[in-house]
């Protein structure tokens, strides 16, 4: 496959872009090789420079679950940019989207929409500790809520492929209140409130955690955290980002029945474009300014385009709400085909799956957490990345990143692409 134009563009921007990147996993660093330059994209597929297409797996990292370029979302965009891009001054479409996603998120009063992910589980802690008068804050090893400093303590994502956890430019102070606890270990979070008695001011977690690949919660433990938060009166944080509007119009807590204190969320609520926001019930969001002391605010929040894409995305789910059946199934169909393919392999593999989320992990091991994730062989990954690649499917260029399925993608996709890793398992991971 020609790629020649990505290479020359990503030698020309790593002269004026720190690592030729905005975002560093973008950078192929822990898969090797080149990274792809995407002209455009259109339903299920992104074309790089060179025209060749790919089969998307990663969606814009989750966002485009309806697929690229929707029609009613591209419209919708399109019809408000001809009224102005940006303001700075409320808009009945900020009411429009508030009352739509309120409907649809479980214990939820109200909402703040803000710019990204990052700063929706920024702005959501920082709530939290003023609700509560604590400081403390525990979070699990291999979860990833974005880059605020208080976040970069055994995070995941791009930190995890990058092997620096712990970030320079994290102060001591910010890092001793951030306390951490191993995924799906309920008897290590029970020590860390023993420990720090009345001062967790909230547990955050990835419900579903996306971060260190695809990892699923053990049954009942976010129950069992749930209780410890309302035991020790602290507050429990669920970062939707991923799976919000994603696994259900009501997301996780509607998927495993656990009402979370603050969500907060990103990705599909932007219907693409950048946004993020954080929701709880009215006597916690009323801690906020401009109605109470905690200070948040954004030029940007709320813009009209933001705003539009946002609610024609979430309009259509709750519409179409067959829509995710039909992506849980196909992403079972992948699964199984992988599977298939796999059996007669002496490959060591796991593979997760929640919904349209789902990830390959080369381990026998049961991948429950950070320290079962990285156990995972790497070099197995660089070649079955590549080798997909060179095939036309696009998967993230991490092993520690969860696949996301948007419903453009059809069962002839679905064959292509088992087809494909038929190929690399028996051509180049069997080799």
């Amino acid at each position: 496959m020609e790629i020649s134009k990505s290479i020359q563009l990503f030698e020309r921007a790593k002269k004026v872009i720190p690592g030729g990147v905005n975002s560093p996993v973008r950078a192929f660093k822990s898969v090797g090789g080149n990274p792809i330059f995407v002209k455009s994209a259109k339903g299920a597929y992104i074309f790089d420079e060179n025209d060749n297409r790919y089969i998307d797996y990663i969606s814009s990292w989750g966002p485009m679950i309806l697929g690229h370029a929707h029609p009613s979302v591209v419209e919708a965009i399109r019809s408000i940019s001809l009224k102005g891009t940006s303001y700075g001054i409320p808009t009945e479409l900020e009411i429009k989207i508030a009352e739509l996603a309120t409907s649809m998120i479980p214990n939820a009063d109200s909402i703040r929409f803000v710019n990204s992910g990052t700063e929706a589980c920024m702005s959501a802690v920082r709530l939290a500790r003023g609700f509560t008068g604590k400081s403390k804050l525990i979070k699990f090893v291999g979860c990833y809520h974005g880059h605020a400093d208080c976040f970069l303590i055994e995070a995941g994502s791009g930190a995890l492929t990058f092997g620096v956890p712990n970030s320079p430019g994290v102060t001591s102070g910010t890092a001793k209140d951030t306390l951490t606890a191993p995924y799906n270990n309920i008897e290590a979070v029970k020590q860390l409130f023993t420990e720090n008695k009345d001062d967790i001011a909230a547990v955050i977690i990835e419900p579903v955690a996306g971060n260190m690949g695809c990892v699923l919660p053990n049954d009942g433990f976010l129950q069992k955290l749930k209780q410890l938060c309302v035991t020790n009166k602290s507050l429990l944080v669920f970062d939707e980002v991923m799976t919000g509007f994603r696994l259900a119009l009501g997301g996780a807590q509607e998927v495993l029945n656990v009402d979370a204190d603050i969500m907060t969320f990103g990705k599909v609520i932007g219907g693409g474009l950048p946004v993020g926001a954080f929701a709880a019930r009215k006597e916690i969001m009323d801690f906020l300014s401009p109605n109470g002391p905690v200070y948040q605010a954004g030029t940007l929040s709320g813009n009209p385009l933001a705003m539009t894409a946002g609610y024609a995305t979430l309009s259509f789910l709750k519409e179409n709400p067959s829509i995710y059946k039909s992506l849980e199934d196909k992403t079972a169909y992948l699964h199984n085909g992988f599977e298939n393919a796999l059996s007669e392999a002496i490959i060591p593999y796991t593979i997760n799956r929640l919904g349209s989320m789902i990830s390959l992990h080369f381990s026998n091991d049961k991948v429950v957490d950070f320290t079962s994730s990285s156990k995972g062989d790497n070099e197995y990954f660089k070649k079955y990345f590549h080798g997909m690649l060179k095939r036309g499917v696009y998967l993230p260029p991490s092993a520690y990143e969860s696949y996301f399925l948007n419903d453009a993608i059809t069962y002839e996709d679905l064959d292509f692409t088992i087809a494909a890793f038929k190929e690399v398992v028996l051509e180049e991971l069997s080799a």
